[in-house]
């Protein structure tokens, strides 16, 4: 199983774990809801999903990491408590409240979510006194004689033997008390998580040509040498950086995130000749159509002669470039749709109050809620970041009515109306330049390379990016549906030719 379906299987569990009846009780009897233990090599995004998860889920999330927990820290610190039997005290020994069920109650009190998951990463590599501990939780979900809370469902993680020394085998009995799921790495599935989170253009490139160096563990007599998923990722983040203040890349800082010296120095060289190609083929001047004709035929000349990389690597310039257009829609898109919601509901606010002074009243009062609801973590930083943008806008149409002393609320609103409408525009004007785009990259792909490899990569490049995708489903591309149409027709000619052969074999 890929990192997007054990995703898609955490999702599915709760929502079958969280199933209430008409008494509001969990439907699923908690005694049959097994932990879920992840087993698969480091650095797949086992942590990253569990965020995801519980993001799109609307539920909580604890996670920890057990190697660096103590069996003090995991089941609470002993006391002495005098109880009675038949009549006699006895002295016996309690524990306090483990630290991570503990955690557990104050997301709840944090967040105000009742349900959520609970992660435990790395669970076998844990030392012999804590590994008992680790064997109750996960058959019997306490720490101690503290039992995780009802709607939280449990994960754990860890890594198979060949990737870790000290990792200890379950018994038969765990392993009849948990649902195993063997996760492995899959650069197609990353890749798609990698365009969503806008990994570095050189990245996406290097591994769209070389798939084969996207993920490596290696465990030999002259040491340890591993490329994870992870560690693209985070480089993806420190080229960014780096460029920003014009520092260069040098294969000493690639092989600190690319722990093997090969595929480091491989993607090092590969990173300068896509920054150089970047430069001589100005790829947002051909999107943008103001290179001069002689100059494009030039690039075409140039990209023509190019090798296999070299052709490769200049479409997914051209994605990259076209991705980035389709970021800025995807954020004015968005933004305007939450400013129309926020305006719905200050109209109905104004025609309650009777004047336009109720607009800083409105505008205070949800600036409260944003507050309370970052505080609580219960909002994503880049929603939080459009909703701080609503309310600038919002502060923006109160100033200007204040100047144009409108004080009435029905002229009030319908100067704000004509206020959103020019935002609206403005979203049009960017759309109708992404398509100009989309269709000056098309042409640009097939003025270079025709038919070609090339272009099933622009294809089906923009087919996996779920922003252009989104784009495309509301705003038509001429250039996009023709090419589409025809490798469809060419996958299907392809089918029917090998079911062709296999009738003629048969015969």
């Amino acid at each position: 199983m890929n990192i997007r379906e054990a995703k898609e299987e955490i999702c599915n569990t709760l929502r079958a774990y969280h199933q209430k009846d008409e008494q509001n009780r969990y439907k699923y009897p908690l005694i049959r809801q097994r932990p879920i233990l992840l087993i698969g090599p480091p650095g797949i995004g086992k942590t990253a999903i569990m965020e995801q998860a519980a993001r799109e889920c609307g539920v909580g999330l604890v996670a920890y990491t057990i190697t660096h927990h103590t069996r003090q820290s995991a089941i609470g610190l002993p006391h002495i408590e005098t109880r009675v039997y038949g009549g006699i005290p006895m002295e016996v020994t309690e524990y306090t409240m483990s630290e991570i069920i503990a955690s557990v109650y104050e997301c709840m009190e944090r967040t105000g979510k009742q349900e959520g998951i609970l992660f435990i990463d790395e669970i076998n590599c844990v030392s012999e006194t804590l590994a008992p501990v680790l064997l109750q939780f996960l058959q019997n979900k306490t720490f101690g004689s503290h039992r995780v809370p009802p709607g939280w469902m449990i994960v754990a993680a860890g890594n198979p033997p060949e990737y870790n020394k000290s990792v200890r085998e379950f018994d038969i009995v765990t392993l009849d008390r948990v649902r195993k799921i063997e996760v492995e790495a899959d650069c197609g599935v990353w890749m798609e998580y990698a365009w969503r989170q806008q990994v570095h253009g050189a990245v996406l490139s290097y591994l769209s040509i070389k798939k084969e160096n996207f993920y490596l563990v290696e465990n030999t007599v002259d040491g340890k040498f591993f490329v994870t998923a992870r560690g693209w990722e985070d480089l993806s983040e420190i080229l960014k950086s780096y460029e920003e203040f014009g520092i260069p890349i040098t294969k000493a800082l690639v092989v600190q995130y690319l722990q093997k010296e090969e595929i480091a120095g491989d993607f090092a060289a590969y990173y300068q000749l896509y920054r150089k190609y970047g430069t001589d083929y100005g790829i947002g001047e051909i999107l943008d159509g103001t290179l001069e004709k002689e100059a494009y035929q030039e690039k075409i000349s140039m990209a023509k002669k190019g090798t296999f990389e070299e052709r490769f690597t200049v479409v997914n310039l051209v994605l990259a470039a076209l991705d980035g257009s389709f970021l800025q829609y995807e954020w004015e898109d968005e933004t305007v749709s939450l400013l129309h919601e926020a305006l719905v509901h200050l109209k109905k606010f104004l025609g309650e109050k009777g004047e336009t002074e109720a607009i800083d009243e409105f505008i205070r009062s949800r600036e409260s809620s944003l507050n309370i609801n970052k505080t609580a973590e219960l909002i994503s930083e880049e929603r939080l970041r459009k909703e701080e943008w609503v309310l600038e806008q919002l502060r923006e149409y109160w100033l200007v009515l204040k100047k144009e002393h409108i004080h009435g609320t029905e002229e009030g609103f319908s100067r704000i109306r004509q206020l959103f409408e020019n935002t609206v525009e403005a979203r049009k004007r960017t759309a109708k330049r992404i398509t100009e785009r989309l269709e000056r990259a098309f042409s640009f792909v097939e003025d270079c390379f025709e038919d070609e490899q090339e272009m099933v990569l622009l294809v089906s490049g923009l087919t996996r990016n779920k922003r252009a995708a989104a784009f495309l489903s509301v705003h038509e591309s001429e250039a996009y549906l023709r090419q589409s149409e025809k490798l469809l027709y060419r996958k299907r000619e392809k089918e029917l030719q090998k079911e062709c052969r296999e009738l003629m074999k048969q015969s």
